[in-house]
């Protein structure tokens, strides 16, 4: 009998350690603070979209941890995120949140950049979509009457030549607008508002961003949107905007305006930072080198989070009606979209020096 209980207590202290082994790993030593740096001003896309999914990182990842978001905007998100790459601890208490804005300097190799996206672990990648719209005093009351706009100086709030808007104003020169950009804006929330003030005549802004604060400007008759970039099916073609069905895309405005498809280099090199810069629009990254049982912790924390209904409906009417892409296809298709050819690299750099004097 005494030997029974002997055994007894042994199985009983071996499972309690078990279990107490079983709760840590998913506690994981998960700070209390999260800082997620978002290396952009408050009011645009990317701030949107971290203010809205960072309550729900505190609910599902355990121990409940507080999300603070840091906006360190600068150099269209080069400087926080250089920042980052340099400061930022492998504890778990540090993660970034990046843009296209992000994503293009690094495949152009910008000499601004510091950071190496191979020393990071993506959890997240959110696809994203955008709309193109112009003041109402343009007499433009549809993309039908873009070509009211020929001739028309259109002042356009940018970040820079490389920067989320790169295939916006290779659309914009492909439709044949006369847009003069004015370069230095700290995100798109900063152009948004140069729009407001009526200083720029034209402006962009990905979806989370117009959705929150455009489409009040559209109801109050104080913009006209034009067109939206469309999002890519999985065969790879652009098709409408699930978030946008009722506007055209940009392929089909300039259908519209030259009777024939798009194509040649400027469409080709379009095409690829759309595919690059919209697919992976909106990224979760953490330190590769961060405990793997926290970094397991965070994931299945955000795979809970993407399965919530409330999450679900809210991130339609937040962020748009996309499907976010988690677990080890986010590392692996975002390496494949940011890669460049050296000739689409060469084609993009002369681009750049002749439009805007702008050296890679």
């Amino acid at each position: 009998m005494k030997k029974h209980l002997k055994l007894l207590c042994a199985s009983t202290l071996i499972f309690g350690s078990l279990l107490t082994t079983a709760a840590k790993a998913e506690t994981a030593d998960i700070p209390s603070t999260i800082n997620w740096t978002i290396p952009f001003g408050v009011g645009g896309g990317t701030d949107v979209w971290a203010r809205f999914i960072a309550p729900y990182l505190t609910k599902y990842i355990p121990t409940h941890p507080t999300v603070v978001i840091k906006n360190q905007p600068g150099g269209g998100s080069i400087t926080g995120t250089n920042l980052f790459y340099k400061r930022a601890r492998s504890d778990g208490s540090d993660i970034l949140g990046t843009s296209a804005s992000t994503l293009f300097p690094f495949m152009l190799g910008d000499k601004r950049v510091r950071y190496n996206f191979d020393k990071w672990m993506p959890l997240m990648a959110s696809p994203t979509g955008g709309v193109v719209y112009v003041q109402p005093n343009l007499g433009v009351k549809s993309a039908a009457d873009i070509d009211k706009l020929n001739g028309v100086t259109l002042p356009f709030g940018s970040q820079g030549p490389t920067r989320l808007e790169l295939p916006v104003l290779m659309a914009f020169e492909m439709l044949g607008l006369d847009v003069k950009p004015v370069f230095g804006m700290k995100s798109r929330g900063a152009g948004r508002l140069a729009f407001e003030r009526g200083e720029a005549k034209i402006d962009f802004q990905t979806t989370s961003a117009y959705i929150n604060s455009v489409e009040d400007l559209v109801k109050n008759h104080k913009a006209i949107p034009l067109f939206s970039l469309g999002v890519m099916n999985e065969d790879g073609k652009i098709v409408r905007d699930p978030a946008f069905p009722n506007l055209p895309t940009f392929q089909e405005v300039y259908f519209q305006k030259y009777g024939k498809k798009p194509s040649g280099n400027e469409y080709t090199a379009y095409s690829k930072f759309l595919a690059a810069g919209f697919a992976f629009q909106k990224v979760i990254f953490i330190p590769a080198n961060t405990p793997s049982d926290i970094i397991h912790a965070y994931q299945k924390g955000i795979k809970e989070m993407l399965k919530d209904p409330q999450f679900i409906k809210d991130s339609i009417v937040q962020i748009g009606p996309y499907k976010n892409i988690v677990g080890v296809n986010v590392a692996q298709h975002l390496q494949e979209a940011t890669k460049i050819s050296p000739e689409l690299y060469a084609w993009v750099a002369k681009w750049l020096k002749q439009k805007f004097d702008y050296s890679l």
